[in-house]
């Protein structure tokens, strides 16, 4: 029973600690967010993403440096304690949760595997100037320009996009890709899924994912657009020309990669051109305008959380007051 209990509070606890997290977050980038209005968008998708995976890792932390310590400390091998209904319950949607979070993880990847696969088989090798992977033309019902996989990303293009596009404007595309490239936005997506996944009843991290898909979209513009003022204007013009050549009702076939109009549920393409043409009137910032202040933004939090932890961590007292909310946790539960 001793085991047993321990699993379950370890459990509970990851969904307690993620799901309060994950709404406190929310609820603060609700208010806050407007603070970095003024940023750029790398700065922008950078802070997304650690707020995004911050609950996650507070909750692994916490569990894996406080509660389990203490339970292992001071727990009692024989105590009479048993699993009631609600702790078991809360360890069931937690256990649930991870284990669907892996499911589609396995899943995602196998069917990225088979698309890749599918596509190298119908691919054309295609010499591509300014991009280090590799680059094949696939034929597609959608003009899609797109990065698959993140171990081994490759870089596929439809061929009416290539017969659509100028050199100038597959160019200016490929700028585009290459900030994904930059940003590891394949890996990010999939990391992202799998908080999603792992919080089957708290849906307010959709919140960040779409401000973060939104923000990385827009960095990659950034990095296209710090190409020069006309690479901006050409990839304003690549994104008109493959949206309005996009077949009615058709839809990318992306089980896990970045393409050049974004996710299917962002709607944003209008105000990416009108970015992109402001950004090629003005210079292209490399950085936030406030650079002190991002970097504080985006690892304060995290470093402090990281010091907190490992502080009480060592701290026998505090291990010993963890247990004692433990055993309250517990016979509140009951």
């Amino acid at each position: 029973m001793f085991e047993l209990l321990g699993l379950s509070l370890l459990l509970a606890a990851l969904l307690t600690f993620s799901s309060l997290a994950s709404l406190a977050i929310a609820g603060l980038w609700r208010v806050a967010g407007r603070v970095t209005r003024d940023w750029t968008a790398v700065s922008r998708a950078r802070l997304l993403f650690s707020l995004r995976t911050l609950p996650a890792v507070l909750a692994f932390l916490s569990v894996a440096l406080l509660l389990v310590p203490a339970y292992v400390a001071y727990e009692p091998r024989h105590a009479a304690e048993t699993v009631s209904f609600k702790l078991g319950l809360l360890a069931f949607i937690s256990a649930t949760g991870i284990a669907v979070s892996i499911y589609r993880a396995i899943a995602t990847h196998r069917a990225t595997s088979k698309l890749t696969s599918d596509w190298l088989k119908q691919g054309k090798p295609l010499q591509i100037t300014g991009i280090a992977i590799e680059a094949f033309q696939i034929d597609h019902t959608f003009p899609l320009i797109a990065i698959v996989g993140f171990l081994r990303p490759r870089l596929f293009i439809a061929s009416q996009v290539l017969e659509i596009l100028t050199p100038e404007e597959i160019f200016a595309a490929v700028a585009h890709e290459n900030g994904h490239l930059a940003a590891r936005d394949n890996l990010k997506r999939g990391l992202l899924q799998a908080c999603r996944d792992a919080l089957l009843i708290i849906p307010s991290g959709r919140l960040l994912d779409k401000a973060w898909s939104e923000a990385s979209e827009e960095a990659a513009d950034e990095n296209a657009a710090r190409q020069g003022n006309g690479v901006a204007l050409d990839l304003a013009s690549a994104l008109v020309k493959i949206a309005r050549n996009i077949p009615q009702g058709a839809r990318p076939t992306m089980p896990a990669g970045v393409f050049l109009l974004g996710d299917e549920e962002t709607k944003g393409i209008k105000s990416r051109v009108r970015r992109l043409i402001a950004l090629a009137a003005t210079e292209c910032r490399s950085g936030s305008r406030y650079p002190a202040l991002t970097k504080l933004f985006v690892w304060g939090p995290a470093s402090m959380l990281l010091v907190s932890l490992v502080v009480a961590a060592t701290n026998p007292y505090l291990l010993s007051r963890v247990h004692y909310l433990i055993e309250h946790a517990v016979f509140a539960l009951r």
